[in-house]
C-alpha cells in the first residue's frame, strides 16, 4: 500500500495526457501537418517519449510532497501542480481540437507562470521534487515560444475568437 499514492500520482499526468491526445487525435494528422511552422519544430515522434518522460517525472514530484504532509501541510504546492496540470490538459484539446491557437496561448503562458511557482513551493519542501519539474519548465517553455510563431505564422488557419 505505500507506492499506491505513488502509483496515483504518476497515473494522473499521463490520464490527463491520454485523454487530451484521444479528443484531439484526429485534428492532429488532420490539422497539424498542413500549418506552417518554423524550422526548429521538433519531429513528431520525439513527443511521446518527451511526454512519458516529462508525465513520470512530474508524478514523482507531486508524490514527494505529498509525502511531506498531504494537502493538510502542503496546500499551496498541491494547489499549484494541480492548477498547472489542469492548464497542461487543456492546452491539447484548445490547440488541436477546437485550433484556438490565440487561447492556447493564452493557456500556455498560464501553464508556464504556474509551473514556476509550483517549482518555487516544491523546492523548499523537497529539493528532488523542485529539480524533478524543472525539464517540465524548460520543454513547456520552449512549447510556448513554438505556439507563439505557429500562430504567427498560420493567420488563415486561427479560429475566430482567439
Amino acid at each position: 500500500m505505500e507506492y499506491l499514492p505513488l502509483a496515483i500520482s504518476v497515473s494522473i499526468p499521463f490520464a490527463g495526457g491520454f485523454l487530451g491526445n484521444l479528443l484531439s487525435a484526429a485534428e492532429l494528422k488532420r490539422w497539424y501537418p498542413n500549418l506552417k511552422k518554423p524550422s526548429w519544430t521538433p519531429p513528431n515522434w520525439i513527443f511521446g517519449p518527451a511526454w512519458s518522460a516529462l508525465y513520470l517525472s512530474m508524478g514523482v514530484a507531486s508524490w514527494l510532497i505529498w509525502k511531506k504532509g498531504g494537502f493538510e501541510k502542503q496546500t499551496v504546492p498541491l494547489l499549484l501542480y494541480g492548477s498547472q496540470l489542469l492548464t497542461n490538459f487543456l492546452w491539447t484539446p484548445l490547440f488541436f481540437g477546437a485550433h484556438k491557437m490565440g487561447l492556447a496561448m493564452l493557456d500556455i503562458l498560464l501553464m508556464d507562470l504556474l509551473t514556476a511557482g509550483c517549482i518555487a513551493t516544491f523546492y523548499p519542501v523537497d529539493s528532488t521534487a523542485g529539480l524533478l519539474m524543472v525539464p517540465y519548465l524548460c520543454w513547456i517553455t520552449f512549447a510556448t515560444f513554438l505556439n507563439y510563431k505557429i500562430w504567427c505564422l498560420n493567420p488563415e488557419k486561427r479560429k475566430k475568437n482567439l
